[in-house]
């Protein structure tokens, strides 16, 4: 997909990942709606770092949880927009809960997880589809999920998470073939995210727990989330034949031995 002159969703976009995405869109020429739920001065600031750089974007928030302000969300970017594009959902939440600790993860856990890690994602494609399909002619339209390379080896924070994130991958692939052929849907799973997201998680544990995965991986680094914006955009902007597919990012981690963080 050619960017310049389209429009985009990114959720979660205050911080992290979608923070470093909703400005690497912009840098390509493409108008963005930077939702969050929380982070509404960090959203703020993406959205005036994006009009210093000459680009269009503003600040929406919304709760992707809750299927109104999913459908608030799109209908605000449409109408100033006049098109949608791309949607990314980034937006995820997590608790940190040692896999052997199971009495921890109670049903509000799980509740919580999937109802923005899945249903939530659910939420803003099913808003954002009719919009998509419009855009349906030669360069098509995209959704890509942030997944986790807990989803495809069940490693992280807790096991509700990488239970989500499987399903997210899942949901990456039904979706995949129910909106063919005029939207693609794709998914990027990373591995360890440096940042706040695990700085916040971690506690004191981040920077030792950071330095060991990076000892691990084959790579020798982790992720920012500027690598996984750019993991995005490589499928945004590459061959539009690829479809249902889940590009993992995470430095070899998913080639390794198993580590948990």
């Amino acid at each position: 997909m050619k960017l310049a002159g389209k429009a985009a969703i990114v959720t979660g976009a205050g911080t992290g990942v979608g923070a470093a995405t909703a400005r690497l869109l912009a840098s390509k020429g493409t108008s963005v709606a930077v939702a969050y739920r929380k982070s509404s001065e960090e959203a703020d600031g993406v959205v005036a770092s994006i009009s210093e750089a000459a680009g269009e974007a503003f600040a929406f928030r919304a709760d992707v949880a809750n299927d109104e302000d999913c459908r608030s969300l799109v209908a605000a970017a449409v109408e100033k927009f006049g098109r949608l594009d791309v949607l990314v959902n980034n937006a995820g939440t997590t608790e940190f809960i040692p896999f052997d600790d199971l009495e921890a993860v109670t049903d509000e856990v799980w509740q919580k997880l999937y109802q923005v890690n899945v249903v939530g994602a659910f939420h803003c494609a099913r808003a954002a589809a009719p919009h998509l399909r419009e855009q349906g002619g030669d360069d098509g339209a995209e959704i890509m999920n942030v997944g986790s390379v807990a989803g495809l080896k069940p490693t992280g924070s807790c096991i509700p998470y990488a239970a989500s994130k499987a399903a997210l991958h899942n949901l990456t692939v039904a979706l995949a073939r129910t909106l063919a052929p005029d939207v693609r849907v794709n998914a990027v799973a990373p591995g360890f995210i440096s940042g706040r997201w695990l700085r916040e998680g971690l506690g004191e544990r981040y920077e030792s727990t950071k330095a060991a995965f990076e000892d691990a991986m084959p790579l020798q680094a982790v992720c920012s989330p500027e690598d996984v914006a750019a993991a995005l955009l490589s499928i945004i902007e590459g061959p539009d034949l690829v479809t249902g597919q889940i590009l993992t990012c995470d430095a070899g981690l998913s080639v390794s031995e198993s580590i948990r963080v």
